[in-house]
């Protein structure tokens, strides 16, 4: 049956919006905006409550994706943080929710860590196939790769699995104080943390040189600081990493094991009813608000709007380190922008615990992924 109610509803979930122009998510009847760099959805409904989106650009070609889907699968949100190019971002963005619902419907419907994983992996396979096909004619396309976030309600348990340093962070009611208090849900993979330089070198004993401080930033190899990832498959197969690529990219020793990984880490949460939001955000916000800060401004605020709120007080930090004022930096175009603050991508999703209890086939669908870029 679940198979059934899958393929009569496919067409409303396959992501349709691409051109940064107009709405396209089911049961939703507004349109998208813009703001100079700035795209944003103010508000909208998923299967288990409401949600609010937005992106600005800072690089010359935006390499951060986004996606919501809801429908009989639950709510499914993913956050895509490409470096080096916007090709990986793009490519998971395309195929991860397709891979997601071709394991849901060998599994009757049923949401585990497992099928999360199986779909990440295929999309990382899947891309390397893309690598191999191009190796001859656009070889650098090996040097792309992306962090992916990717969070799934299901009934009363959220799933959350992760590769690189994006973050989804919960907000929390305290009892009946009026108060909040920020969980973080995700586990990051940035070389900055001790934990993670600790985990490489435990898993590369004979190489001193797996993590390396270069320019006051912890990087692996000395070259990029989130040790998992999608793409980046220069740090993943020898038979990539070699002329014609980029110097900069190219180890002098032979890979004899990937350097990098592509499986993520995935934890499973039990939804308890004073969960009140989710934020799902790529780095480039939490360079810039703690998760307390960013928690304070959902909860304080109306929650039209909120995703936007959040990327405009980044921005405010952002220029504040900068020790210029706010109009000034919006006045900077896009890739100088970049010296300033990174893309930046997020999605707050607002929990309706009733909505919940009742199962997400009572919710609304919806199917809606960020804007390539804005021009």
């Amino acid at each position: 049956m679940f198979k059934r109610l899958m393929n009569c509803c496919s067409a409303c979930w396959s992501p349709i919006f691409g051109s940064g122009h107009k709405e396209t998510s089911v049961g939703v009847n507004s349109e998208f905006k813009k703001d100079g760099l700035l795209w944003f959805h103010d508000i909208g409904k998923h299967g288990y409550g409401e949600y609010s989106m937005a992106v600005i650009q800072a690089n010359q070609v935006l390499e951060d994706q986004s996606q919501i889907e809801s429908g009989p699968f639950g709510t499914f949100v993913g956050v895509y943080d490409g470096h080096g190019g916007p090709d990986v971002a793009r490519y998971i963005c395309d195929n991860l929710f397709r891979h997601f619902q071709a394991n849901l419907i060998e599994h009757e419907g049923i949401v585990t860590p497992e099928i999360i994983k199986r779909a990440i992996l295929e999309t990382e396979n899947g891309f390397t196939d893309v690598v191999s096909k191009m190796w001859s004619t656009r070889p650098n396309i090996a040097t792309v790769g992306s962090c992916c976030l990717v969070g799934v309600v299901y009934h009363q348990t959220l799933f959350v699995a992760n590769l690189g340093d994006s973050r989804v962070v919960l907000g929390r009611k305290v009892g009946n104080t009026g108060g909040i208090i920020a969980m973080q849900l995700s586990k990051e993979h940035n070389a900055n943390l001790d934990n993670i330089r600790r985990e490489l070198r435990d898993l590369h004993p004979h190489d001193p040189q797996i993590v390396a401080l270069k320019h006051g930033v912890w990087r692996v190899k000395g070259i990029i600081q989130v040790s998992r990832s999608i793409g980046d498959v220069y740090m993943k197969h020898a038979r990539y990493n070699k002329e014609p690529i980029a110097a900069k990219f190219r180890l002098q020793e032979p890979i004899v094991m990937p350097i990098l990984s592509a499986s993520p880490s995935i934890l499973s949460h039990s939804l308890q009813p004073n969960d009140s939001f989710l934020i799902f955000a790529s780095d480039g916000l939490w360079e810039h608000l703690t998760n307390e800060e960013a928690v304070d401004i959902v909860h304080n605020s109306p929650r039209a709007g909120i995703a936007k709120r959040l990327v405009k007080a980044a921005l405010h930090e952002a220029a504040k380190k900068r020790e210029m004022r706010y109009s000034d930096l919006c006045k900077i175009d896009k890739r100088v922008r970049r010296h300033f603050h990174d893309d930046i991508s997020v999605i707050v999703l607002f929990l309706n615990h009733d909505l919940i209890s009742r199962g997400p086939v009572y919710g609304a669908n919806v199917s809606l992924r960020s804007a390539l870029e804005h021009y």
